[in-house]
């Protein structure tokens, strides 16, 4: 079409479409759920798709994002309120700025977000832990970019670097990795990378980007609970822990049992995200409900009222699902992904450069690891000696570069941080993209000593 061929009109289309989605909702103010809908009704048809799997892609992408982080967002957001509400999420962050220090609680929350985060889910950790950065900033004074930042660099380096993730663990897989090398690179590349894109950069990006919270959330999980008698820090901390044991239990049966295994199968259950948050929320009525005097009547109310600010994000969220569905759908993603693999360059810089740009074109980590390492197997078939537990690592560091408008997470950030679209790509694009090049930078140091 236009003279093009069809891989260059599809990466046009993209492109406008992005520009397009992003034009509606800064200038002409359309809601991001209503112009993620548009954006991707408009690359359906434009992109040649059959009338008839728009509306099916989009159902697929919407479905599947919220079949799980739908779910996972409303039982911690549960969680959340339930620890808020009784001053769980206080003692946790006096006990941070006690230990810390006001000017160094950034840092508090950068290495809390790296150890939780280990066994978990980018977004289990994000609801679990979203509480102590608003009751933090309102303690302190600080500001909320300048904490939130750390946090989010934590939870997402180790999202994209470390198994048990499931982007770095089905890497593992195809590219024939050993599991415990890779953990450990994974934890020597991650560390210092979080650090960098953590409170180094949050310091400097809240200089001109403070972050004003949505009164409504700072209410929600960062009001004075009414008794002083506060939860102690050890049962705060088992009981926000509680899905991280499960989970790292479930880990570990994996590696220990055969396939099929009984016990295997039912800590398979037990450490599924969705049951281990279900099981802490349990736990969670009562250390931090009927523990502290909260009555029934009351908690359910509670848990009720917890829901409502959530709605918005969990339909945006979605619909972000959706546009990165009507991507992967169009083939945008397989042509990118082809472009870089014909580019002969070294095999570790290939598989972050097809990992990243996968990512850009499909909004999912977890997708353009997957993609990536299938996409660039073959090559490195050709090339003795690789090391193949880096290759896990830069296709890792590659899907978390440039996430925007596309990515589920960046609606999250957003919405969560009560930012502008503009400002959402100056603070979570820009630290998402520095934790990409600064590990990539880290992997290739590695490759020269192991």
């Amino acid at each position: 079409m236009f003279g093009m061929s069809h891989e260059s009109y599809l990466l046009l289309d993209a492109v406008v479409t992005i520009i397009g989605l992003i034009v509606l909702i800064t200038q002409f103010k359309v809601h991001p759920f209503i112009a993620l809908i548009i954006a991707a009704g408009f690359l359906g048809l434009t992109s040649g798709m059959p009338v008839d799997k728009i509306i099916k892609a989009f159902q697929d992408g919407f479905g599947g994002v919220l079949g799980f982080v739908g779910i996972i967002l409303a039982l911690g957001t549960m969680l959340g309120k339930m620890m808020a509400e009784s001053g769980g999420a206080d003692q946790i962050a006096q006990t941070l700025i006690r230990a810390f220090g006001k000017d160094k609680v950034q840092w508090a929350m950068m290495f809390a977000a790296f150890l939780v985060g280990i066994p978990l889910f980018f977004e289990i950790g994000f609801v679990l832990l979203i509480p102590l950065v608003f009751i933090v900033a309102r303690r302190t004074g600080v500001s909320l970019i300048k904490i939130g930042i750390p946090l989010l660099a934590g939870l997402s380096a180790v999202h994209g670097l470390v198994p048990p993730h499931p982007g770095p663990l089905l890497a593992i897989g195809v590219f024939g990795a050993d599991i415990g090398k890779t953990i450990l690179y994974g934890l020597i590349v991650a560390l210092p990378t979080a650090i960098i894109a953590g409170p180094i950069f949050g310091t400097f990006i809240a200089k001109y980007i403070p972050g004003n919270p949505s009164q409504e959330l700072v209410d929600q999980l960062a009001r004075e609970p009414e008794s002083k008698d506060l939860p102690s820090f050890s049962i705060t901390l088992i009981t926000v822990l509680l899905p991280v044991f499960l989970m790292l239990l479930k880990t570990f049966a994996d590696v220990a049992l055969p396939d099929g295994h009984a016990i295997r199968n039912w800590m398979d259950m037990i450490g599924h995200p969705i049951t281990a948050l279900l099981l802490a929320l349990l736990l969670s009525l009562y250390t931090f409900g009927h523990r502290q005097g909260i009555h029934s009547k009351q908690i359910l109310k509670l848990l009720d009222a917890s829901l409502a600010p959530t709605a918005a994000i969990i339909l945006i969220i979605g619909a972000g699902g959706g546009f990165k569905q009507m991507l992967v759908t169009s083939g945008v993603g397989d042509v990118i992904g082809h472009m870089a693999v014909n580019a002969q360059i070294n095999p570790i810089l290939l598989a972050w450069l097809v990992a990243a740009v996968i990512r850009v074109a499909t909004g999912s980590a977890t997708v353009a690891t997957i993609t990536g390492a299938g996409i660039v197997v073959p090559v490195v078939g050709m090339i003795p000696g690789v090391n193949r537990e880096l290759l896990v690592l830069a296709t890792g560091a590659g899907s978390l570069v440039l996430s925007h408008v596309n990515d589920a997470g960046f609606w999250l950030v957003k919405q969560y941080f009560n930012m502008t679209v503009l400002e959402t790509f100056k603070t979570w694009t820009a630290m998402e993209t520095i934790l990409s090049v600064v590990a990539l930078i880290f992997i290739m140091l590695l490759s020269l000593v192991v």
